[in-house]
């Protein structure tokens, strides 16, 4: 299935915070099958969740493996299905990028390390501990669940935001 379109900022729907999961059936399989898909068509993309293809459900995926921040701790592709972070600690100012924002990157302090609750693509209830660039990754994804953009998230828009030069 080819990759399906990101909805770009202003779009109303991705900041709309998005409804549960009652159960991964073959809904939410194809789903979770055209985020993947669409992650991996991205330039340079380590996640997506599924309000950016305009659908208000509570899935998202990372991937933070073939990153150069992330290729050494990472666990691999994670498909989250209703993700809620039960712990962070740390903070650090990371610069991020999404899809949905090309044109823009900015400066956001998040938690350097989490733990996530969630189901997996087959139901099943998982916990994790991330830290660095892949909890990074995972709390933007779900912060796009919760209808924010990272764009909320600049300290400050005159001094954290900044034009992309290249999307790659």
């Amino acid at each position: 299935m080819p990759p399906r379109t990101i909805l770009l900022y202003p779009n109303a729907a991705l900041k709309m915070v998005c409804e549960p999961v009652a159960d991964v059936d073959a809904e939410i399989a194809a789903l979770i099958t055209d985020l993947v898909g669409t992650m991996h068509a991205g330039p340079g993309s380590v996640g997506v969740a599924a309000p950016q293809i305009g659908v208000t459900r509570r899935v998202c995926v990372v991937d933070v493996s073939k990153n150069k921040n992330g290729r050494d701790n990472n666990h691999g592709l994670l498909v989250m299905v209703n993700p809620e972070i039960t712990r962070q600690e740390g903070a650090a100012v990371m610069r991020e990028g999404c899809m949905s924002v090309p044109d823009y990157t900015g400066d956001v302090e998040r938690a350097v390390e989490i733990t996530v609750r969630f189901l997996d693509g087959d139901g099943r209830q998982q916990e994790i501990e991330a830290s660095g660039f892949e909890a990074v990754a995972i709390q933007h994804e779900i912060d796009h669940l919760d209808g924010i953009l990272f764009l909320d998230r600049v300290a400050s828009l005159k001094t954290g935001l900044f034009r992309r030069k290249s999307y790659k």
